[in-house]
């Protein structure tokens, strides 16, 4: 493994016995993040981005989840590490801004209190100069009255109020990695560009690396230099932003390219339609045999419905997973 790697996943398997039977929500992922680099992650719902990144904190019950894989950070692989040195990993070298803040947030403490907690268990600095720091992070997100808020309970927050918070919270500690999920989903676009400067600015400043989970391909375009796709469960396309956007390889990231509209883009009178992906992501519990994006694929062979695609290597960090270019 090259030295610039920070995080190296491998064949990472994670399974949910449930009533219904057993869920393959993440199927044999491979990717790696390098220091300092920003990596998109990108998919419909349900895909296994958030399943991926809870993995690597093993933040999944288990049971019902099952891992398999490795994932190694550091040296270290944390799918075998005990529970009291994944904690100090957990909230220090590396950080998650969560999609629901509301159910991330503890309701019995105040937001200062939280980062407070924090910033003493992996900083080591007093509840003093925890507290200041809690309160220099809330302004630093744009939150108004810091002082104040730090002291108000998280149930008397906006929801925009309560997603920043939760990226104050993240950054408090100077991670190495930050897994950030749907970090903007509450934000308005002016507030949207102001933390995606703060991240930007923390990458520059400590080196750190995230992981930007969103179905924003217009953060993806800003902010990424590498980005990954996923389909139900599975990698079918990685490549540097500019060579994804620019000539995208797998049907499916040309689905979703064509999907959104662009500022500038020339209709004729008849009012063209953007494009779409038809049907739907299959159920965890019933893939479609071979590829499985061949129910919904424009360009579907016969082999694609009868045996699953290897992943073609096209060049530096460049790969997809397509019967069409084997």
């Amino acid at each position: 493994m090259s030295g610039d790697h920070l995080l190296s996943i491998r064949n990472l398997k994670v399974r949910f016995r449930v009533y219904e039977g057993v869920a393959a929500a993440v199927d044999g992922v491979d990717f790696f993040v390098e220091k300092g680099e920003t990596l998109g992650l990108v998919g419909e719902s349900g895909c296994g981005k958030s399943v991926t990144a809870m993995s690597i904190l093993r933040l999944l019950a288990s049971p019902p989840a099952e891992l398999e894989g490795e994932i190694e950070f550091q040296g270290k692989n944390l799918l075998e590490l005990p529970q009291d040195e994944l904690r100090k990993i957990r909230g220090g070298a590396i950080s998650m801004i969560f999609q629901e803040p509301m159910t991330s947030l503890n309701p019995l403490l105040t937001i200062g209190e939280q980062i407070a907690e924090a910033i003493v268990l992996h900083q080591g600095l007093s509840r003093q100069e925890a507290w200041d720091r809690a309160v220099e992070m809330l302004a630093r997100v744009q939150i108004p009255s810091p002082e104040a808020r730090a002291k108000d309970y998280p149930h008397k927050l906006s929801g925009g109020m309560r997603q920043r918070a939760m990226i104050a919270m993240a950054l408090s500690c100077n991670p190495n990695l930050l897994l950030a999920d749907e970090p903007t989903t509450a934000l308005d676009v002016t507030i949207q560009a102001q933390i995606m400067d703060l991240m930007e600015r923390l990458r520059e400043e400590i080196g750190a690396s995230i992981i930007l989970i969103t179905h924003n391909l217009g953060l993806i375009a800003e902010m990424a230099r590498t980005v990954v796709v996923m389909y139900a469960g599975k990698v079918v396309e990685e490549a540097p932003v500019r060579e994804l956007f620019s000539e995208p390889l797998h049907p499916y990231t040309q689905g979703l390219l064509g999907s959104v509209p662009v500022i500038g883009r020339k209709f004729k009178m008849e009012k063209k339609r953007l494009q779409e992906i038809p049907g739907i992501v299959p159920s965890i519990f019933e893939m479609p045999r071979g590829c499985r994006f061949h129910p919904r694929c424009h360009r579907m062979m016969d082999i694609c419905r009868l045996e699953e695609p290897p992943m073609v290597e096209m060049g530096q960090r460049r790969r997809v997973l397509c019967w069409l270019w084997a």
